[in-house]
């Protein structure tokens, strides 16, 4: 499954602005709200916030990538954000985050999920494909900067 397929530009974010991680993660989590039900939104959040208690999702080089199983899924989703400006997320670098990429899937496709998490993991260690997300203005820009990166990176 490609990374970009997962994501909609309705639910990437450039310029996010929030002032801690919980409301970053909430911020994230509400832009699923049209594809779920609110039953299983807050099926979403709890289950994202539950992974992020037991071990902070900052992956450093300004990356967070919170993520969740849930039985109220049965497909996975993502959204992403690029923050205006960066906010401390308790990332192993210690470094604040400044681009989020939220991943959840249904308990039953275990599998997939930790697949789609290192897909999303190797994507987003270039350091050039960072940057180029960086100078993105908008939703559109960020899209079509994940579709032809992981064309480049892991081939049509």
């Amino acid at each position: 499954m490609d990374i970009h397929s997962l994501l909609e530009k309705s639910t990437i974010l450039a310029n996010a602005e929030v002032d801690s991680k919980k409301e970053l993660i909430n911020t994230l989590v509400d832009l699923l709200q049209p594809k779920v039900d609110d039953a299983a939104l807050e099926n979403i959040r709890e289950s994202v916030f539950e992974r992020e208690s037991i071990m902070s999702t900052g992956v450093g080089k300004q990356l967070a990538i919170p993520h969740g199983k849930c039985s109220s899924i049965d497909e996975n989703l993502a959204s992403f954000a690029i923050l205006k400006e960066p906010v401390d997320f308790e990332a192993i670098d210690n470094e604040p985050v400044k681009m989020v990429f939220l991943l959840v899937g249904p308990e039953s496709k275990n599998s997939t999920h930790i697949k789609l998490l290192s897909r999303i993991s190797r994507l987003m260690n270039s350091g050039s494909f960072r940057e180029k997300l960086l100078k993105c203005s908008d939703s559109n820009e960020i899209y079509d900067a994940f579709q032809s990166e992981e064309v480049e990176y892991f081939g049509a």
